[in-house]
């Protein structure tokens, strides 16, 4: 499933619970977080729930190298979230990673709308735990 697919899919679901469950089945989706990554440098400050990202810079031959994140909540729908920010970066090398618009996207779904603020303010939290990540990418290339 890409990125253009989930933003297909809201465009299709007209009712918000419809939305709601299907971000929690895109959480579901997520393969397993490990344990050994459940790390305090890995959780994500400023989310309500519990949320936890971690990062990898991988060869990409010579294209250079790309960023693979994994992440993982303890609530349903902020599950969802990661799984659709991670959708948007995953495996793109770090200047992209920086460009993409991960606010605009969270607004053309309209979760800016059906969200709640400490929701809101933990999708912006992952967002620029992602950015720095990329930065700190870039810097050590």
């Amino acid at each position: 499933m890409t990125i253009d697919t989930i933003r297909a899919d809201f465009a299709l679901l007209e009712e918000w619970e419809d939305r709601y469950r299907y971000l929690i089945e895109l959480g579901r989706s997520l393969p397993p977080f490990p344990e050994a990554l459940r790390t305090d440098d890995n959780k994500v400050r400023g989310c309500v729930s519990q949320v936890w990202l971690a990062s990898a810079v991988r060869p990409n031959g010579s294209a250079g190298p790309v960023l693979e994140f994994q992440g993982d909540s303890d609530a349903h729908i902020v599950r969802g979230l990661v799984a659709v920010l991670l959708k948007l970066v995953n495996g793109r090398p770090p200047d992209q990673v920086l460009a993409a618009d991960a606010k605009a996207l969270f607004a053309e779904l309209g979760l800016a709308q059906h969200l709640t603020p400490q929701r809101s303010n933990g999708f912006f939290s992952m967002v620029e735990r992602i950015r720095a990540d990329a930065r700190a990418a870039v810097e050590a290339a």
